[in-house]
């Protein structure tokens, strides 16, 4: 399997994952590619690229079955607003296309904001780099590598 942006990330700082491929159906989403693997939708999370009201650029991770108050973590962030990027936006930020975003490897660092409940849980699959692919790893590893700040912003789908 060819490497990307983010599996290089992940090898340079040492982070043990599984490599996961699956089928990508255009907005599928989490849920198509959690049943793909046979895993639970909760531990798929999901990279969302956002901004705030100056349109610089964010990082969330949210579990695939959970949507994002945007209300409360813009009031956790410390900011007037935030919505989500436009595509070409987000791409432009992240380095990825949209589908295949993920939060190893961007093409600049972003602040990341992570939902506390994710460290619960023993192994998430979240984006490799590409879309249809999947890496499987410890949430904690996510902490140690990108330092993101924890908060609760889960609303239920």
């Amino acid at each position: 399997m060819a490497d990307t942006q983010a599996t290089v990330f992940l090898r340079s700082n040492r982070v043990a994952y599984t490599e996961h491929e699956y089928a990508y159906v255009e907005h599928g989403g989490t849920e198509d590619s959690a049943q793909s693997l046979g895993v639970p939708g909760h531990a798929v999370v999901k990279t969302l690229v956002m901004q705030d009201e100056a349109a610089k650029p964010l990082i969330v991770l949210m579990h695939g079955d959970r949507r994002v108050s945007t209300k409360s973590l813009a009031r956790q962030a410390g900011v007037k607003r935030i919505e989500p990027c436009t595509p070409e936006a987000a791409r432009r930020h992240s380095g990825y296309q949209v589908g295949g975003t993920s939060p190893f490897g961007t093409r600049k660092k972003l602040p990341v904001y992570m939902e506390r409940s994710i460290l619960d849980l023993g192994k998430i699959y979240i984006n490799g780099g590409r879309r249809g692919f999947l890496v499987g790893l410890a949430p904690g590893e996510i902490v140690r590598t990108l330092a993101p700040q924890l908060v609760h912003v889960a609303l239920e789908d």
